[in-house]
């Protein structure tokens, strides 16, 4: 995973944001809240509802990741 190394963090945080909070402006939510309320209550079963919700998720999960990595390597052994 030394690809996400190399992704700055500041860039990734931006991209996840945009994605996140998309569409702009939200009409009663955005994207992202809407596809997890879907998945959580079982109706996520369009295959352009899971491609929407790998879209719009992607971004937010690498953030996570780079996160937990960089704290892992930043503890002592």
């Amino acid at each position: 995973m030394a690809w996400l190394d190399k992704i700055p963090f500041p860039l990734l945080l931006i991209i996840a944001v945009m994605l996140g909070i998309a569409p702009y402006p939200s009409q009663p939510q955005p994207h992202l809240v809407e596809k997890i309320i879907m998945l959580s209550q079982g109706e996520l079963s369009k295959p352009v509802d899971i491609f929407d919700l790998f879209l719009h998720a992607t971004p937010t999960i690498l953030l996570i990741l780079k996160g937990l990595r960089s704290l892992h390597k930043s503890k002592p052994a």
